[in-house]
């Protein structure tokens, strides 16, 4: 590499590595692996930066680092407001033994100097994954006024919103149920028991509205199924009120819905081809000093701390679909999704996880009897 791409600048008493904008464009191409750290305060990224990087604030890089970089010979390329945070921190994760950190020369106002018209991402934006699965599977929509239209004539309709608990409280469509993305095979049953009921899948905006309903056709289910489009932001613009609180939410599973989504996941994953691993296949996975993995917990917060796998982090899946990049910090990293035995929701993830260019493998366990 030359030293016009990777300066090594003297400090005082260390040396701070640093990359440029051409070299960081490489390293987004070539295929090794790569963490990108957006290290400015959440507020300022807001939903993802330019880069669709890891948003992890300064203050908090080196208490939680390892959660997101867990090997520390991975390259990590530090993003900062162009104030200059990036250096000192890149030398105080370089003392504490991650040699291959550095920091983006000029940050985030260098990065985008030319705009952000054709600037390649760390990840996939999450809107421009669904509008390709949206026109490839030509997956139906609906407009706020044709929902309305249906609800006021009394339609057979339900509005399943597949965001977090958290952003259904917020506000959604009213009468809506919240059900996020990765469950919806398994509550599925329990929401909608009849094969008559037309289905309106929305979110805040596109891209888990378009793989939730498409994740429900890929699956099988036989009602009609259409999302909402522009979510809630469609709602709002045409005057329409939100409906506020956790008003109606998915239910417990019991053995009968377990059984009944079998059917599903079968169809949803008949042209998948997953490894499923045990979990001493996993920490070994996770312990290999020259690949990075990560063993995600894809089943509902509550569920993961009621009881949990070790050496996994809770990751909800519905997340993951849209939002990889928040939880999955290394490009090239293998991942392995924790589910229980109907593996309803790592079936979800992976089919679509998969398409994102991601290495998956299952690992099943039976969380209601001993490990």
């Amino acid at each position: 590499m030359s030293t016009s791409s990777i300066e090594h600048s003297s400090a005082t008493e260390s040396t701070t590595k640093t990359v440029d904008s051409d070299t960081l464009r490489r390293w987004l191409a070539d295929g090794d692996e790569l963490a990108v750290l957006d290290i400015r305060p959440s507020e300022v990224v807001g939903y993802a930066s330019p880069l669709f990087a890891t948003n992890l604030p300064a203050d908090r890089v080196e208490a939680e680092i390892d959660r997101f970089v867990p090997r520390k010979p991975v390259r990590t390329v530090l993003v900062d407001a162009g104030d200059g945070v990036a250096e000192p921190l890149a030398n105080a994760l370089a003392a504490a033994g991650r040699t291959e950190v550095y920091a983006l020369t000029g940050g985030i106002p260098e990065w985008t100097r030319d705009g952000v018209e054709d600037l390649p991402t760390f990840d996939i934006p999450g809107q421009a994954f669904s509008l390709g699965i949206r026109d490839e599977r030509a997956t139906p929509s609906v407009t706020a006024a044709e929902l309305k239209t249906l609800k006021d004539s009394g339609a057979d309709v339900v509005v399943i919103d597949t965001r977090t608990v958290p952003e259904f409280t917020a506000g959604h469509v009213p009468g809506a149920v919240g059900v996020p993305g990765a469950e919806l095979l398994l509550r599925f049953a329990d929401v909608v028991p009849s094969p008559d009921t037309h289905i309106v899948v929305s979110c805040a905006g596109l891209p888990r509205a378009i793989i939730g309903a498409q994740t429900l056709i890929d699956a099988g289910v036989p009602n009609k199924v259409s999302y909402l489009h522009d979510g809630t932001k469609a709602w709002k613009q045409e005057n329409l009120e939100l409906e506020t609180g956790a008003t109606a939410l998915y239910g417990p599973v019991d053995d009968a819905a377990r059984e009944r989504v079998t059917e599903r996941v079968e169809a949803i994953s008949a042209d998948d081809q997953f490894d499923r691993v045990d979990l001493a296949t996993a920490h070994a996975w996770a312990a290999d000093p020259d690949r990075t993995t990560y063993l995600l917990d894809v089943r509902t917060p509550e569920e993961f701390a009621q009881e949990h796998l070790p050496g996994s982090i809770n990751a909800e899946g519905g997340q993951l679909l849209g939002v990889s990049y928040r939880t999955i910090a290394v490009r090239g990293a293998r991942v392995v999704l924790i589910d229980d035995r109907t593996a309803a929701r790592a079936s979800v993830v992976a089919h679509w996880l998969q398409r994102r260019g991601f290495d998956i493998a299952l690992l099943l366990h039976d969380f209601a009897s001993p490990a």
